[in-house]
């Protein structure tokens, strides 16, 4: 059993996340805006905190194994803003989880900064859906943290990105894992169910293959 610290944990992928570590009998210190919309249940620690109060958020992740973030300010939000709310709110979370002294840090990313075929960033390519538009600054702003964690040599951290779609889906257990660049199924399409892109993530918190470096996640 590890010690986990869940930081966005009544979002949607921090509930998929919250359930997988549950279900692998870990002991999780769940951390949320509105802690009333996580589900009290064994094993499991409510906690409300702010992300831009390090020094709150500091105290709440100290004594943890690991460090799994799913911040995500942008929910309904295509404002300019919203960049420097990821960038700020990032910036917090990696001070208070090296102030913390907890090691390993796991984020939850995006397939912005993935590499399409063409070896452009999938943010920057004509594969970019023009429906994706409204949100760009919130992608960019998670696109942003992989940046800001390239930076942190001293932090075992992994950025793990979904695959382009990522939606409620079932838990096959059964996907592929690469690193810098999208992945495409048959179809040539690139996706992963919000349960398996759990089910991947909370088998790397279990058994640390990558450090320092991006990985994604996709059938």
């Amino acid at each position: 059993m590890m010690k986990i610290a869940l930081i966005g944990a009544s979002g949607f992928i921090g509930t998929k996340i919250l359930a997988e570590a549950v279900s692998r009998g870990h002991q999780v210190t769940a951390i949320g805006r509105n802690p009333e919309k996580i589900q009290a249940q064994k094993n499991v620690t409510v906690k409300k905190a702010d992300a831009l109060n390090v020094d709150e958020l500091t105290k709440v992740l100290q004594g943890h194994d690991v460090v799994i973030s799913s911040f995500n300010p942008s929910k309904g939000m295509t404002g300019p803003d919203v960049y420097d709310k990821h960038v700020a709110g990032n910036t917090a979370i990696i001070s208070g989880v090296k102030k913390s002294g907890v090691k390993r840090f796991i984020a939850v990313g995006g397939a912005a900064s993935l590499k399409t075929p063409a070896d452009i960033e999938f943010l920057d390519s004509p594969e970019f859906p023009a429906a994706y538009e409204p949100f760009k600054p919130g992608i960019r702003g998670t696109r942003e943290l992989y940046y800001m964690l390239k930076k942190e040599p001293n932090l075992d951290w992994v950025f793990v990105a979904p695959s382009v779609t990522i939606a409620p889906g079932e838990r096959t257990g059964k996907f592929r894992v690469g690193k810098d660049h999208v992945l495409y199924d048959a179809k040539g399409e690139s996706k992963i169910s919000v349960e398996d892109y759990a089910v991947g993530l909370m088998d790397e918190v279990e058994h640390p293959k990558h450090h320092n470096q991006r990985i994604t996640i996709g059938y």
